[in-house]
């Protein structure tokens, strides 16, 4: 059990890093923030996961539904927002999002 608790941290810990990453160094593609922000969410139902099953507790896997259904209406909201706007101006560069105010 404990080499499983380790795996899981560590691989929390990774996803963590990597969407910590992606949002600190790419600041000009609007999808890699979305699915950094997507990574972020991902990091944090593992550990939830884990924390539920170390402790024997169904709160976390309950909270875990709730971050899922969140993180999915995300995604879903987020995705279709970029393809219309895609189809507008052709770029998904965040410099250009200040047209969306006209």
């Amino acid at each position: 059990m404990q080499i499983l608790s380790l795996f899981l941290y560590n691989i929390s810990l990774l996803l963590f890093f990597i969407s910590l990453w992606g949002l600190l160094l790419n600041r000009n593609n609007i999808m890699i923030l979305l699915v950094s922000i997507e990574l972020f969410i991902l990091s944090v139902i593992i550990n939830l996961l884990h924390g539920s099953a170390l402790f024997d507790d169904i709160s976390g896997q309950l909270n875990t539904m709730f971050l899922l259904t969140i993180a999915s209406a995300e995604s879903a909201i987020g995705l279709a927002i970029f393809v219309v706007y895609y189809r507008l101006r052709g770029s998904l560069k965040i410099l250009l999002l200040s047209i969306l105010k006209s």
